[in-house]
């Protein structure tokens, strides 16, 4: 029995250098932040309460904009993630919006399919997927002008074409990405330098947290979102929020 354990993804150490650049990210991400709210009063921030949407509450919270912060607890979230969404209210006095997924189309896509569905083809994880994430977020979108992401392009080859403002045609309201353009090092610099609140499981080895079956630790130099739905061709690696 071998007793060899590999090194697991760690938070990234953050230079000097990484430190020097933050100051303008961060007010290019304010002047965003802010022309986003002047054009789209009561715009709602969709908070996945990954590093990059707690970089992005923190900044909204601070600067007092009218942006909606909302958040999908799936039903399948790992208890370290539930806790983040007290921590997160508790930490910045605000109460985050909680959708949940519809209890009956959950229950009755689980007696039918079983538990187990989701590994056993892309259809069927994305049928889970649409009952417990994105119908919720349409509910929770339905009245708004306009929605925010936390999305970065060098998070994966599916978002690599990224841009700040987009059309999102399914809701047809306007999409906006505030940090599309930073790296994975900026957002650990701010949120060592703005002490956020964080997920537990980025210090086991989770760089790319989602619900609990459909993610698990990366081995050090694998890619950030190798732990999510491992099981599929890395192409096909989206919930369908972003489609």
């Amino acid at each position: 029995m071998s007793l060899f354990r590999p090194q697991l993804w760690q938070i990234p150490e953050i230079s000097p250098e990484h430190m020097q650049n933050l100051p303008a990210l961060v007010q290019n991400l304010e002047q965003r932040l802010v022309e986003i709210a002047r054009r789209f009063p009561q715009a709602v921030f969709a908070s996945s309460l990954a590093a990059e949407d707690m970089v992005i509450t923190d900044a909204l919270c601070r600067l007092k904009l009218p942006v909606r912060i909302i958040t999908l607890n799936t039903g399948k979230l790992n208890p370290e993630t539930e806790a983040l969404i007290a921590a997160t209210q508790k930490q910045y006095g605000i109460a985050l919006e909680v959708y949940r997924p519809q209890p009956e189309a959950a229950a009755a896509f689980e007696q039918q399919f079983g538990t187990s569905a989701i590994y056993e083809s892309v259809e069927n994880r994305r049928q889970c997927c649409h009952i417990r994430k994105i119908e919720p977020l349409n509910r929770a979108l339905s009245q708004a002008p306009a929605w925010l992401t936390g999305q970065r392009r060098s998070q994966s080859a599916t978002r690599s074409e990224l841009a700040f403002e987009e059309h999102d045609g399914s809701r047809n309201i306007a999409k906006f990405n505030p940090i599309f353009d930073w790296e994975e090092h900026d957002v650990w610099a701010y949120a060592q330098t703005y002490n956020i609140p964080l997920n537990d499981l980025y210090r086991q080895g989770y760089p790319s947290i989602g619900c609990e079956p459909c993610t698990r630790p990366v081995k050090l130099g694998e890619d950030i979102r190798a732990g999510r739905w491992w099981w599929e061709n890395k192409d096909s690696k989206e919930c369908g929020l972003h489609k």
